[in-house]
């Protein structure tokens, strides 16, 4: 990937897509939403930025598109932010709206 689309967020369409973008980096920011959430919509700059800042690449999912990702991630609201490490969810922040300072702190935890 060229260094443009690295920091940027990447939007992934299933479960297949998900799993194989945490594996092909050490840490990852995952972002789950819904079409038509204002928060989520709002957030997509932020995630952006903090993409950019951090060099932890970003990606965003919608769960409703891929029933299993509900399950498995407890997505009982949107947006949820999942930090993975190598791989594996270790973090995760569901509390609407996060700004960049916010985000950044908790990216780098």
């Amino acid at each position: 990937m060229s260094e443009q689309t690295e920091n940027r967020p990447v939007n992934l369409e299933n479960e297949a897509e998900l799993d194989a973008f945490v594996d092909d980096h050490d840490r990852a920011l995952v972002e789950f939403y819904t079409d038509g959430c204002t928060i989520c919509q709002s957030m997509e700059p932020v995630l952006g930025n903090v993409a950019r800042a951090t060099d932890v690449p970003v990606g965003l999912v919608n769960p409703r598109d891929d029933p299993p990702l509900v399950d498995r991630f407890r997505v009982q609201s949107v947006p949820l932010l999942v930090l993975f490490e190598d791989g594996e969810p270790v973090a995760r922040k569901a509390e609407g709206f996060v700004g960049a300072d916010e985000l950044e702190g908790f990216v780098e935890a």
